[in-house]
């Protein structure tokens, strides 16, 4: 018995700030390390003094584990390895390692340079921590000592999001960051083997959310932008650099290739560049469609879509701008925002989630006055909030749970509410423990890890050879599966690893003599007609021997003793005029060669000594019901 222990520093019953310490088999595993969209302070990162409250975190972990390059996951990094101090190795994949620099980069300069923060990571720290980095393959087993190993599969979601699996011996965990196990226009579906973890730790997002078909929300977003452009009003997607960007951009393209529109799209300068420079890069990562019509013709090289400049806010006329980030807490998407949300013709499409303190969660909770900076601004602009987040649905979140099978499951980044009905969900529906701990609380999940060992060839041999016989079906009912008969050894000749060997291996290894310890029980007969003889007795027992037991063969060592394996079987005549008790004692005192009893006597109370090594007791209780149960009637010509 060994224990697991989760503990979210960030993204307890909460979205945001992902980062969970996991303690598996004396290990510390940090997986991810993000920031939150929602404050500006303090709370903004996680509180790493749960680890430790002086010195450095490298002597308490034992690596760090990002899943993927949005913010939320890996906002806090530079700061947790460069201004808290950690040395030890980080996780991500390669196209995580490529743009999650970028997007800090974009962060920090959001929030230095325009914000005027402070106590901030440098450039110089984003570099620096960048070179702690090892990226992993998909499905790349990556051993970080002796007995640590992670395993990466594909989360679908953005570009480079990976599934971990850490493994401890024979315990094990896997935490999935976000995932989608719906496949889009650019990236393919989660996919995970069946490994069977101790602990899933999951995403719950939309815990509580089950989509409508994607060819439906495609039809009313293009519906929507489609009527507000015809309008003469201008549209804004607030969208993250990668991500349902692309998705989007290529469901706009071809439907102003298709309708020959001409209203413009504008990107936020840069990003799709970058962007396109990226998906040629990792196009093993994207989907198969993707893949296939990568060579002759780019996907995201767009005709339409053109690079967005500050000046056309104030431009006349319709348009649609997609500008970053997702949350209208920051950046061009912020801008935008205050310059046409006072206009009834314009709109605003959140195409993804929110998180409490963002503008665009205030936006999508109804609130027509929102201030921003010290400044109150009117929202007279139609808003829409369309699904197209590349998270998990409930359904989505099951799925993923019959396909790995884990034997307990762990709810984060979500909300609360939501993630107490999954819970109920998940246990009704699987019959395993699921938890939802908050932020600072641990989860403790008991394992029971298989002990390996090694099984002698000899008793395996031995095994196959009995059970062909026990397996046989009797006549009425099937033979039980014989237990094995052995000895669990540890040989230091042979390693550390318990070895089951036979009886005779066992004494021959060890130098110790083998005590032969059997028992006998006498199994009284039903009562039959006087003139049976024992001679008759004994053929109609050999009879039934060969009609129960059909593939086991049946001896008769003497004349008056069978054999069937190694359980053997004698007839006894006990006197008439004694007690049962008094009949079993005295047919004890004579033993196996001793008088069997007359032949020619009137009892017609037979009894039936059985006598079986201790690992055969199963077999022998069978053979004494059959006796007791299903004999068969001798007459006086048997």
């Amino acid at each position: 018995m060994a224990e697991i222990r989760a503990t979210p520093l960030g993204a307890g019953q909460d979205v945001g700030r992902s980062c969970i310490l996991l303690s598996v088999g004396g290990k510390n595993i940090m997986l991810d390390c993000g920031m939150h969209m929602g404050y500006n302070d303090q709370r903004r990162f996680p509180d790493f003094t749960y680890i430790t409250e002086a010195g450095t975190l490298t002597e308490h972990l034992d690596c760090v584990i990002i899943s993927h390059f949005h913010l939320d996951h890996c906002g806090a990094l530079p700061y947790f390895s460069e201004m808290v101090g950690y040395d030890g190795p980080i996780y991500m994949t390669h196209p995580t390692k490529a743009i999650a620099p970028i997007l800090l980069e974009d962060y920090r300069k959001i929030s230095v340079d325009k914000k005027g923060e402070t106590n901030f990571f440098t450039s110089q720290m984003i570099k620096d921590c960048m070179k702690k980095v090892v990226a992993v393959n998909l499905h790349q087993i990556v051993q970080v000592d002796s007995t640590l190993s992670i395993k990466a599969y594909y989360a679908g979601h953005v570009l480079g999001a990976a599934m971990f699996e850490v493994r401890v011996g024979q315990q094990s965990a896997v935490y999935t960051g976000d995932y989608n196990m719906t496949p889009d226009r650019h990236l393919g579906a989660a996919w995970i083997d069946k490994c069977r973890p101790d602990l899933l730790i999951t995403e719950s997002t939309y815990a509580t959310t089950i989509r409508d078909s994607k060819r439906c929300r495609e039809r009313d977003f293009l519906k929507s932008v489609h009527e507000t452009v015809e309008k003469g009003g201008k549209v804004l997607i607030p969208v993250f650099a990668l991500g349902r960007a692309q998705e989007l951009c290529i469901l706009l393209e071809s439907f102003w290739e298709r309708m020959n529109l001409k209203a413009p799209i504008y990107f936020t300068t840069g990003l799709t560049e970058k962007a396109n420079h990226y998906y040629k890069l990792f196009v093993d990562w994207t989907s198969q469609n993707i893949k296939k019509t990568f060579v002759h013709r780019n996907m995201f090289e767009f005709k339409h879509i053109k690079p967005f400049d500050q000046s056309y806010l104030k431009d006349p006329g319709p348009m649609v701008v997609f500008a970053t980030p997702g949350m209208l807490h920051a950046g061009q998407s912020l801008n935008v925002f205050k310059a046409w949300c006072g206009c009834e013709r314009n709109l605003v499409i959140i195409p993804g989630y929110c998180v409490q303190g963002t503008v665009g969660n205030k936006v999508l909770s109804g609130q027509k006055r929102i201030e921003i900076n010290q400044r109150v601004y009117e929202v007279k602009m139609q808003v829409q909030y369309m699904s197209f987040s590349a998270h998990a649905d409930a359904k989505g979140i099951m799925q993923l749970i019959r396909m790995c099978e884990p034997r307990h499951v762990m709810l984060v980044h979500g909300e609360g509410e939501k993630m107490e009905f999954l819970h109920s969900k998940i246990e009704q529906e699987f019959s395993i423990p699921c938890s939802y701990p908050a932020n600072g609380e641990t989860s403790v999940i008991t394992t029971y890890p298989p002990m390996p060992v090694d099984v002698s060839s000899s008793l395996l041999k031995r095994q196959a050879t009995m059970q062909q016989y026990f397996s046989a079906p009797a006549a009425k009912r099937p033979m039980y599966n014989r237990p094995i008969s052995a000895v669990v050894t540890v040989d230091p000749e042979h390693g550390s690893r318990p070895r089951v060997v036979t009886l005779e291996e066992a004494s021959k290894s060890f130098g110790i003599k083998v005590h032969d310890l059997k028992y006998t029980s006498f199994v009284s007969l039903p009562s039959l007609p006087s003139e049976c003889s024992i001679e008759t007795m004994q053929g109609v027992l050999e009879r039934d021997l060969q009609r129960w037991c059909p593939a086991i063969p049946t001896e008769r060592p003497t004349p008056s003793t069978f054999s069937i394996g190694e359980i053997s079987l004698e007839i006894k005549t006990p006197s008439s005029s004694s007690s049962p008790d008094e009949q079993s004692a005295a047919a004890a005192g004579k033993g196996k060669s001793g008088n069997v009893g007359d032949a020619s006597s009137s009892s017609s109370h037979y009894q039936v000594a059985l006598t079986w090594p201790c690992q055969e007791e199963a077999f022998a209780a069978e053979l004494a019901k059959l006796m007791r149960e299903d004999m068969s009637t001798p007459t006086a010509k048997s």
